[in-house]
């Protein structure tokens, strides 16, 4: 992906600078990865589980120069799909698009949505409106789930986008609503339709940047469908030592993630992102 010298978002607040310096007791080894893998991915803040109640944290201003990189290539993949999206829904949906704003932080920050940490990895917060990204997620992505390119990181980052996109057309509250009064496994079926749609979403706005900004280089695209199997209900629940179970399923399976993922790409438009009306995911 050829991202450096282009233009930068203006929508990203940065809140980088805290650092982790020890634990108060907890999970240590595989076994940190195990909870880290469940936490990540399927929502589900594993702080404590890691830190036995407690974390160290010292607080720096500065930034290492990698960190520095991480977040100017978020800056840039934020602005693209600021201008896709812009076009897309003038084109396609006959309306404006407002941007989000994305909140780079190190291992917690509040939220409206209550406090973003490292252990539930990237989210969308209606509340506020924002994208919240600890960069550090992307060593994890790479290292330790076997997802590694810059495509891969703007794929995560395309896909938190699209959930704004889900609250902006209204589909997010909707459905939101319908799952507070399902029951549990009701909940989690609509949870990875969502998913599946901002999978979807993802492949539409990688699509028309390629169409647009000609960024796109040989096997970008092949990052992202890797990290969507890499990052799939079934498979982070096997990397985890759990069975697979599909009623407990947030996100949708490996094979379902690159499926939507790929349609979007294919077809670049929001209409082929209908995850709700079809009955075979």
């Amino acid at each position: 992906m050829k991202w450096q010298g282009r233009r930068k978002s203006a929508n990203i607040e940065d809140r980088r600078g805290a650092r982790r310096v020890g634990r108060a007791g907890g999970i240590t080894g595989v076994g940190v990865v195990a909870v880290l893998l469940i936490g990540y991915f399927l929502g589900v803040d594993v702080t404590p589980l890691l830190d036995g109640g407690g974390l160290a944290v010292e607080t720096s201003g500065a930034l290492s120069q990698q960190e520095r990189a991480m977040g100017d290539f978020v800056s840039v993949t934020l602005a693209d799909t600021e201008e896709v999206w812009a076009g897309v829904f003038d084109e396609q949906l006959g309306r404006s698009y407002n941007p989000v704003t994305l909140v780079l932080f190190s291992q917690v920050t509040p939220s409206a949505c209550g406090n973003a940490s490292g252990a539930t990895g990237p989210f969308y917060c209606p509340g506020d409106k924002k994208v919240y990204l600890d960069t550090g997620f992307f060593t994890t992505l790479s290292q330790q789930l076997g997802a590694s390119g810059d495509f891969a990181a703007a794929y995560v980052v395309a896909h938190e986008v699209a959930h704004h996109v889900q609250d902006e057309l209204g589909i997010l509250s909707k459905v939101n609503a319908i799952r507070a009064r399902s029951s549990e496994a009701e909940s989690n079926n609509l949870s990875v339709r969502i998913e599946l749609q901002a999978d979807c979403l993802s492949g539409v706005w990688a699509r028309n940047a390629a169409e647009i900004f000609d960024t796109l280089e040989e096997g970008d695209v092949a990052e992202a469908m890797n990290a969507a199997e890499r990052i799939g209900d079934d498979t982070l629940q096997r990397n985890a030592g759990r069975r697979p179970m599909p009623d407990s399923f947030t996100h949708g399976t490996s094979a379902q993630r690159q499926d939507w993922f790929a349609r979007g790409f294919r077809d670049g438009e929001v209409a082929a992102c209908d995850t709700f009306s079809t009955r075979s995911l």
